[in-house]
């Protein structure tokens, strides 16, 4: 696993494996969110099975799968709710971390200043310099 905490909130991941549950439990992590879809790429791990790790290891799950490249308002809406509202800490994963992260940053535009939120992205390793247009939209839209 390569976790990569944005704040004491949340962190992210690249794609899980079943396996991978009782040492994401044992880290503290409460909830576990899917932001990948199923069938995205063969041999990726079906979300129904690290579902049912999920709860048998004591963690909630949140499925909520955005396509690649295509994140909608609604998705950033979904997300910051449910990030808002969530037992703290979360891991959310996709297939390498960025579609989790540009989701956290967009949810939280508005109420974190642009620049925080790049670095927190940085710091974690991912780039989102690219979504420096529709961060400053969102921020507009909610404030």
């Amino acid at each position: 696993m390569d976790l990569r905490k944005i704040d004491d909130r949340i962190s992210v991941t690249p794609q899980i494996q079943i396996a991978d549950l009782p040492a994401i439990a044992s880290l503290g992590f409460k909830t576990l969110v899917a932001n990948r879809p199923d069938n995205e790429e063969p041999g990726q791990p079906l979300m129904a099975g690290i579902e049912e790790a999920a709860r048998e290891h004591g963690l909630q799950w949140v499925y909520m799968p955005v396509a690649s490249g295509n994140i909608s308002d609604d998705d950033v809406e979904r997300f910051g709710a449910m990030i808002r509202t969530a037992d703290a800490p979360v891991l959310a994963f996709c297939r390498s971390g960025t579609r989790c992260t540009v989701l956290w940053a967009l949810s939280s535009a508005g109420e974190t200043p642009a620049k925080e939120i790049f670095e927190k992205a940085q710091s974690a390793g991912y780039d989102i310099s690219g979504i420096a247009p529709r961060l400053a939209q969102q921020a507009q839209k909610n404030s």
